[in-house]
């Protein structure tokens, strides 16, 4: 659990912080900057998405880690199918988690690179990423995970890594 917490706090420093705070900065030097974005409700709004995406992800790490007997990277990945906590609705609550943490942080900051990084993000993790990890899964948990994903797990975007 603690490896899953570790690999957590690092992608959020890199994909949370540093490179919002970067994409910001750019905006502002370049003069790029999105009026519309600057208004009060976007800093609400923002920080409410995520703070609520953020208890998202680490509940997604935690059940991943106690459930799974793993870490949400390759390297280190579940020996279990994880069906349970957020596990139960969607099959990949950690990739929706990303993708609103990086909206709620744009919007926070203000910054529309951000929110293009998320857009950006989704769409690799939804076309690139997410089939592989399908794969993976289902060579791996065979019929125990194609009864799961066709139950009625949340399907389409967003939908594998259980």
């Amino acid at each position: 659990m603690v490896h899953s917490l570790i690999q957590l706090a690092i992608f959020w420093t890199l994909f949370l912080v540093v490179l919002p705070i970067v994409l910001s900065t750019l905006e502002d030097r370049l003069e790029l900057d999105a009026p519309w974005l600057e208004d009060a409700w976007c800093n609400w709004v923002g920080a409410s998405l995520f703070f609520a995406a953020g208890a998202l992800g680490v509940a997604s790490c935690l059940t991943m880690a106690l459930r799974g007997d793993g870490t949400p990277l390759p390297a280190a990945t579940a020996r279990r199918l994880v069906v349970a906590g957020p596990y139960r609705f969607v099959r990949n609550p950690m990739a929706i988690a990303g993708a609103l943490q990086t909206i709620g942080v744009g919007l926070w900051l203000g910054a529309w690179t951000a929110l293009a990084a998320a857009v950006a993000g989704a769409l690799i993790w939804n076309y690139f990423v997410r089939p592989s990890e399908e794969a993976d899964l289902a060579a791996r948990f065979g019929e125990e995970y194609e009864a799961y994903s066709s139950r009625g797990a949340l399907q389409g975007a967003f939908t594998a890594d259980a």
